[in-house]
């Protein structure tokens, strides 16, 4: 009898697990095509001033880059990346998210988890998460910098997402695909400690503290002080790996940067100590609004599937 509620119980396990992949999934692609141009301009921003051809007092903003964008490529411009982005929110998500749910109540299942320790269970759920969706992340990477080739009249590098992982794997090898991928892991244990803890933290404090419900506007204090806080963790990095990850092995096999230290040095010396926070606004802009839509949604589909709150 005990062996078959035990095995009544793995099987719900498992069916609840697989509702909240599917709902995470989901609700990132709603919230990824919502806040992308915005993720496309940060994009623009942090490759600003790596060119050769680009004087080291040239300036630019958000603003200026959008207006480009829509004024040479049109509004469709603003897309450019979306598909692989959104392949990679189908990796990333449900494991960073799923993964730090199970990590969380597996340590402590009556929810008095400090703050460090959260910190500690995001940041190591994000690794694990970045690493498998980390080929996705350097096509959509890619594709989003060949907009500027467009923007000069060159013809860009790839046709696709999957003309793109063909030519990586073809030139730079299958290790290619995982270009960056340090650097990429660093920001996204940065990202997800302040992101996933201090938006479980700060949820909790708002409805323990009895300043908002369980509801809307819980859910938007909490996504608003964990996007601001993994912004400030995690602009150095990002800055880092997108310029890793875009850097593409020239013919005599030259890049710019050798390691994401050598990147990081360059960046310094070359455009100073504020480059590493190149597209801050943008970057929190994004962060904001992704994580509300995000978060709204994923609770309440979790509401609907008759699954507990996060």
């Amino acid at each position: 009898m005990k062996a078959s509620t035990h095995g009544q119980d793995d099987i719900q396990t498992r069916n609840r697990t697989r509702f909240k992949i599917l709902l995470t999934s989901l609700s990132a692609m709603v919230a990824e095509t919502s806040t992308f141009p915005i993720d496309l301009t940060k994009t623009r921003l942090q490759l600003h001033g790596e060119s050769q051809s680009l004087s080291v007092d040239s300036s630019t903003n958000a603003f200026r880059v959008v207006s480009q964008i829509v004024r040479q490529q049109g509004v469709l411009g603003l897309y450019q990346g979306l598909s692989p982005a959104i392949l990679r929110h189908l990796f990333y998500t449900p494991i960073r998210i799923v993964g730090y749910e199970n990590l969380r109540d597996y340590v402590s299942s009556d929810g008095s988890l400090s703050l460090p320790s959260k910190a500690l269970v995001g940041g190591i759920s994000g690794v694990l998460a970045q690493f498998v969706a980390s080929p996705a992340d350097l096509v959509k990477v890619r594709m989003q910098a060949d907009g500027r080739l467009v923007s000069r009249g060159l013809q860009p590098r790839y046709k696709g997402p999957f003309d793109a992982l063909r030519k990586i794997v073809a030139m730079e090898g299958f290790g290619g695909l995982w270009k960056g991928v340090f650097p990429n892991v660093q920001r996204a244990f940065l990202v997800n400690m302040g992101e996933l803890a201090c938006y479980d933290h700060a949820k909790r404090f708002v409805i323990n503290n009895r300043i908002a419900d369980d509801n809307i506007y819980a859910h938007t204090l909490a996504s608003i002080m964990s996007g601001l806080s993994a912004t400030t963790l995690s602009c150095p990095a990002d800055v880092v790996k997108t310029r890793m990850m875009n850097q593409a092995v020239g013919k005599e096999g030259n890049v710019m940067y050798k390691h994401s230290y050598d990147c990081l040095v360059k960046t310094v010396k070359i455009e100073g100590l504020t480059a590493l926070w190149k597209g801050f606004f943008p970057t929190w802009a994004r962060l904001g609004p992704w994580q509300f839509v995000f978060w709204v949604s994923y609770e309440k589909f979790r509401q609907s599937a008759g699954l507990s709150s996060f």
